[in-house]
């Protein structure tokens, strides 16, 4: 069995994959270029991360059996890897506690200003001269913009600090326990002091969140993405930080990934930034659930069995 990640990655966290997965499989990881072009012609198994998955690269995989992703597969056209036979499954649900706890870690960084007052520390300031605006999570209203495995996690989580959750979904039946009101997305972004995005990326989500949407939201409000880029358009999120229609942000997920040096959101006071490792929680590139899901959905497809959390349905 060969399978073939491409990505980037450190030689830490090659190694640390690579042990992870059976040794008589040949697991080759290989950032976007020549060399995958070399390897995808006679893989197995291919997990994607920065590149699309289209008719040209299937085109020359041609041992390709299964298209495995992580939570989001947007990057992958399965229409065209049913057509060749090909499954696609993702990872569903897998990260859901580690994204999450890194959303409420996100929220209370911004809110007990952490980042500032490690800085303040750690520059030796005079505490006496010390002057900052903090405040608490109780009575907080959090909007939670689709209201999947994550999303339902981060509202039990609200629940535990005593704030109002309200939620969005385009599937109105979407269960709940009382707790969660839901209502309409514009209610929601004009009533919330907190924004969290949890829906995946696609024709109906991409650039969901923009310059109108930021416009409806409080001055006071907090905006945070730990979802996709794609789903906001960035450069109306960066005039709503700068214009003060909205109070600030919190971004795991960017529109071009790694997120570029020169970005404006780099130096922004008002916004904390994490490398999209919201789902990561053992390490950089690494999350123990995740590539065990991985490894026995591979090992289902070897046995001729579907996959778990399948995208698509062969003949």
């Amino acid at each position: 069995m060969k399978v073939l990640i491409v990505g980037y990655f450190s030689e830490t966290s090659k190694s640390n994959i690579v042990r992870y997965f059976p040794q008589d499989w040949k697991v080759v990881i290989v950032p976007p270029g020549k060399e995958m072009l070399h390897h995808i012609e006679d893989c197995q198994v291919i997990i994607p991360e920065h590149i699309k998955v289209d008719h040209s690269l299937l085109s020359i995989a041609k041992k390709l059996k299964l298209v495995q992703t992580g939570a989001g597969f947007d990057n992958v056209d399965v229409p065209a890897c049913t057509q060749l036979g090909i499954w696609v499954a993702n990872a569903a649900g897998v990260n859901a506690q580690a994204v999450a706890e890194h959303v409420m870690a996100l929220m209370l960084s911004y809110y007990k200003n952490i980042p500032f007052l490690d800085t303040f520390m750690k520059n030796r300031l005079d505490e006496n001269q010390l002057d900052y605006t903090g405040s608490e999570l109780k009575g907080k209203t959090v909007g939670i913009i689709g209201l999947g495995a994550i999303g339902k996690k981060v509202a039990a989580f609200c629940r535990v600090f005593d704030m109002n959750v309200l939620a969005y979904a385009r599937n109105a039946h979407v269960p709940s326990d009382g707790f969660v009101k839901m209502t309409d997305f514009d209610t929601l972004v004009s009533t919330s002091d907190i924004i969290s995005v949890h829906v995946p990326l696609n024709q109906q989500t991409k650039q969901l969140i923009s310059k109108a949407t930021f416009e409806k939201m409080k001055s006071t409000a907090l905006f945070i993405n730990t979802a996709r880029g794609g789903i906001v358009n960035e450069r109306d999120l960066i005039d709503a930080l700068k214009n003060g229609d909205i109070s600030g942000a919190c971004l795991d997920v960017f529109e071009t990934e790694p997120l570029p040096i020169d970005s404006e959101l780099r130096n922004m006071g008002n916004v904390i930034l994490t490398p999209h490792t919201a789902g990561m929680p053992d390490g950089r590139k690494f999350h123990k659930k995740r590539y065990d899901f991985f490894i026995n959905n591979i090992k289902r497809v070897e046995n001729g069995e579907e996959p778990e959390s399948r995208l698509n349905q062969l003949l």
